[in-house]
């Protein structure tokens, strides 16, 4: 068996252009960031496969991959930010999670987690086309999605955080918008230097991070089994087939 980082981050999105003041409301979207332990939803509902996502939108295994963790679970200070968020908005906080067949198990955990620190959580099912479309025309307050990189730059997840790539002509479901993350994303393209590269993608990470568009769920892995008489066969974080140098042990 072999195993290693796979270049696809899960997580939960908000709508930031949605009416409901709940979704709008920084507290409650740092709350839901703080209020559930990744740990064991990767221990228990991924039987250990993958790594909790504390470091950023950038996955494990990219360069500009944060070293220092943007996340702790806390769920004492989850609820008092729903307490203060109550107290300022005489509201109740509640959210639909849309969510395909798939992932129920991972939104249930959630759900429980959540109710905890006085969340209510409505979890709506719904086909992936159907999901993916209502994703994209910012039809869903709430959502689950993933995303894989389709090249090995984190400029392709960073992408999903400029404001001129909004949905639906764009993949920025969240609708996340700062000047200042959009300077740097331009910035970044006139840097070749592979350092200075991964430092403004941290850069930017931490941008978006601190302000809660999306909460990081865990990042994947790639796991691959062979029979101990093949050779060469090698995984990588896209998790491509390459056969270029596999060879059968004829002893």
């Amino acid at each position: 068996m072999q195993k290693g980082p796979y270049l696809n981050t899960e997580y939960l999105g908000f709508y930031l252009d949605s009416k409901s003041k709940v979704i709008k409301s920084p507290l409650i979207r740092e709350a839901i960031n703080i209020g559930f332990d990744r740990q064991k939803l990767v221990l228990y509902l991924r039987n250990n496969i993958g790594f909790k996502a504390n470091k950023g939108f950038i996955p494990k295994g990219l360069p500009g991959h944060a070293s220092n963790d943007f996340t702790a679970y806390d769920s004492s200070k989850a609820a008092l930010l729903v307490k203060e968020f109550k107290e300022k908005t005489g509201l109740e906080p509640k959210i639909t999670l849309s969510t395909d067949a798939n992932y129920v198990d991972i939104c249930e955990y959630l759900q429980r987690e959540l109710q905890k620190i006085g969340i209510d959580i409505k979890i709506d099912v719904m086909p992936p086309a159907t999901l993916k479309q209502a994703r994209s025309s910012g039809k869903l307050e709430m959502f689950r999605s993933s995303w894989i990189a389709d090249y090995p730059d984190a400029e392709n997840y960073l992408s999903l955080l400029y404001s001129k790539n909004f949905s639906p002509t764009g993949p920025n479901y969240t609708h996340f918008s700062d000047p200042e993350f959009d300077v740097l994303f331009e910035k970044s393209f006139e840097i070749s230097n592979p350092r200075k590269r991964a430092e403004i993608y941290q850069e930017m990470d931490s941008i978006a991070m601190k302000k809660h568009p999306m909460i990081l769920l865990y990042y994947d892995q790639v796991i691959r089994f062979s029979q101990k008489n093949v050779e060469g066969l090698s995984i990588n974080p896209i998790n491509l087939l390459n056969l270029k140098r596999v060879r059968k042990n004829k002893s």
